[in-house]
């Protein structure tokens, strides 16, 4: 008897840690969701929706290292322009308590940006903290 309530206990407990893992999974997934769509439709308000209000980003140029924050950089986003013509892609999501990492890629006809956002969950939201990307020529 005592070997079945333990066995039960187990695997309530593991299903309850998947549920758990997948609903932080999806609620990241979400976050990112925002960023994507809001940058793919020009959209800031759908795209400040992913980023904390201190989130940086950070990246190199032919002129050096750059840091600024990632709301100020994408703050002169205009929604009455056209659709960016692009294709976006959750690559990899990975998850450790309250802290993830998102790959993103962003193909554009000529370039693909690949985005490594790291993203903490903060007061049960998770958020974009730091953003770093590559642009890769195809």
């Amino acid at each position: 008897m005592l070997r079945t309530l333990l066995f039960v206990f187990l695997l309530t407990s593991a299903f309850s840690l998947c549920q758990a893992q997948e609903s932080d999974y999806q609620l990241v997934a979400q976050t990112v969701n925002y960023y994507l769509e809001g940058g793919t439709n020009n959209d800031y308000e759908t795209l400040k929706k992913a980023f904390h209000e201190t989130a940086t980003m950070k990246y190199i140029t032919k002129d050096g290292y750059k840091e600024v924050n990632a709301l100020e950089f994408f703050s002169g986003m205009d929604a009455s322009k056209p659709k960016q013509d692009r294709k976006t892609r959750i690559a990899n999501i990975t998850i450790s308590g309250h802290a993830a990492n998102a790959r993103l890629e962003i193909e554009y006809p000529t370039f693909t940006f690949i985005d490594f956002m790291n993203l903490l969950k903060i007061d049960g939201e998770w958020k974009v903290v730091n953003k770093i990307f590559y642009r890769k020529a195809d």
